[in-house]
């Protein structure tokens, strides 16, 4: 029997979206790493994945944080 356990850390009332499951979870059931979250809500946590893809093309058309073009040379200089 370990004497340590490993559990997640969380509270009742956070609200996560568990990536592996594709659920919604209160309080963390699943490691961080298969997680987003937490949120205030069940219907924030519900939307997790359509928030990260607004997220993501935001950040893609993001005239500020374009990578170097894809010859590995910037031609700003």
């Amino acid at each position: 029997m370990a004497l340590f356990k490993k559990r997640t850390v969380g509270k009742p009332g956070e609200w996560y979206y568990c990536l592996e499951h594709k659920k919604v979870e209160e309080g963390p059931e699943c490691p961080n790493k298969d997680r987003f979250g937490p949120y205030a809500s069940r219907t924030e946590a519900e939307h997790a994945m359509a928030t990260a893809r607004e997220r993501n093309l935001q950040w893609e058309n993001d005239p500020k944080w374009h990578d170097a073009p894809a010859g590995g040379r910037d031609d700003t200089a």
